[in-house]
């Protein structure tokens, strides 16, 4: 077995079973890493000798019989916003570089090491999480595994990219308004966005907490769903894909995107039978209202700051959270009454729907150099508007998976499955369904560098 190829639970069944170590599979990370991180810029913070020594211990504790944890052997990475005790949460900005290390280890990062993960480091992302690039003032831009000369996605985009490197088989992001489903469209991963508030927080540098949530990236939708459930913390009921109602999301949702994006979507659906159209009113009005949320209660979690080093922000961060704290709070109100709306409009669908889809981003990864989409027959902001089919689905809190389409031949693109709250399982039952039909799944990038062992 290639180890940096293998699946988490390929790497976790050959050290259970004594075929490999847990040092053989870090080394086998860290000799990727080497070789090709220094273009992809995935790592901010590399702990080579710290996952070393938790592999040889792990590799002890294999020899004395004592159990093993359902990650044992299996290396993950974290988006630069987790804490990590004894490490400075930078959250991607380098005037957090002088604070304190943290004292103790988010929720998340102590449940994985109690499955015995092994900590790999820190990844890129946009400061403080505002952007869908992962193009970074003080820690540059990520490149895409699947063509260096294009955007990762972000905020994510560090988290993303080490998967699609297969520099490590896990890594965790954080999805406010979709930071983690556009990376994982733009590099051909599975990425989970869970139930608002499912998972813990603790311990994770905070965006907008009305719609922060975190989550997995993975290469299979075994690893993920395997992943979740340790980080949820809790077993979880297996359910049946056999007699799901699926819609195909209409309106804002088929607009503005690519043929081959819509055409993905009509694939996956008819998978699941019949699959009619379904139209969200409100959904533009959501995504403004999402941005709008996003400025304003981003902006004020950075006040204070602001007001002491504004400069040493990064510019087009800065301005967007400027002009955030300055909003009007009638217009605030006004987005908050949109969303309460447009999510009556959501759980009527989910009155007669169990799945909903719709495209993850409008278009496959940006070129870095020019950085712009098209919406409405005009040029915009690729770091402000990957998230065009994200956002609206945000600000309702419900679980969103985005799975791969199977395109061998063409750049990564994410279609997103949408469940109503606390049906995560659900969300991995029809993506599995999916894997095993062939229309979805993981495609290695051909621009890496070969015969790295």
């Amino acid at each position: 077995m290639t180890l940096h190829l293998a699946s988490a639970m390929d790497i976790h069944t050959a050290f259970v079973k004594g075929d490999t170590t847990a040092l053989e599979g870090v080394e086998a990370c860290l000799t990727r890493i080497a070789v090709d991180d220094s273009d992809l810029n995935c790592f901010v913070e590399l702990c080579a000798d710290q996952a070393r020594d938790t592999a040889r211990r792990l590799d002890q504790k294999r020899s004395d019989g004592a159990a093993l944890g359902p990650l044992a052997g299996v290396p993950f990475a974290v988006k630069d916003l987790f804490d990590v005790k004894g490490e400075v949460t930078k959250a991607g900005a380098k005037l957090r570089q002088a604070h304190p290390p943290a004292d103790q280890n988010a929720d998340l990062v102590d449940r994985l090491k109690a499955a015995d993960a092994i900590y790999l480091g820190r990844l890129n992302m946009d400061e403080f999480a505002y952007g869908f690039a992962t193009v970074n003032a003080n820690y540059g831009t990520t490149r895409n595994p699947h063509d260096r000369a294009r955007l990762a996605g972000g905020s994510s985009g560090g988290s993303a990219a080490a998967v699609a490197a297969n520099f490590v088989p896990i890594t965790l992001g954080s999805d406010t308004n979709g930071s983690v489903r556009v990376p994982a469209s733009l590099c051909g991963l599975y990425g989970l966005r869970p139930t608002h508030g499912d998972l813990p927080m603790t311990g994770v540098f905070p965006f907008v907490e009305q719609l922060d949530t975190v989550g997995p990236f993975t290469r299979s939708i075994e690893d993920l769903a395997l992943v979740y459930r340790v980080l949820a913390d809790r077993p979880s009921p297996p359910c049946s894909t056999d007699t799901l109602k699926v819609a195909r999301l209409d309106g804002w949702f088929r607009s503005n995107g690519t043929a081959e994006g819509i055409a993905g979507v009509d694939l996956v659906a008819a998978a699941f039978g019949t699959a009619p159209l379904h139209a969200l009113p409100l959904a533009e009005a959501a995504r403004s209202a999402a941005f709008l949320i996003t400025a304003k209660y981003g902006g004020v979690l950075h006040l204070e700051t602001l007001q002491k080093h504004a400069m040493a922000y990064d510019p087009a961060v800065r301005d967007r959270l400027i002009a955030g704290i300055v909003l009007d709070d009638a217009k605030v109100q006004a987005a908050e009454q949109i969303i309460a709306q447009f999510n009556q409009h959501l759980q009527e669908a989910f009155k007669r729907f169990d799945l909903l889809i719709a495209p993850t981003t409008p278009t496959p990864a940006p070129k870095i150099s020019d950085s712009w989409i098209e919406i409405d027959g005009q040029h915009v902001s690729a770091r402000a508007n990957l998230g065009l089919y994200t956002q609206p689905l945000s600000v309702a809190g419900i679980p969103i998976l985005t799975v791969p389409l199977k395109r061998p031949s063409g750049l990564p693109l994410g279609v997103q499955l949408i469940a109503n709250h606390g049906q995560e399982e659900r969300l991995f039952e029809a993506a599995a369904h999916l894997e095993q039909a062939g229309l979805i799944g993981f495609t290695a990038p051909t621009s890496l560098s070969a015969g790295v062992m």
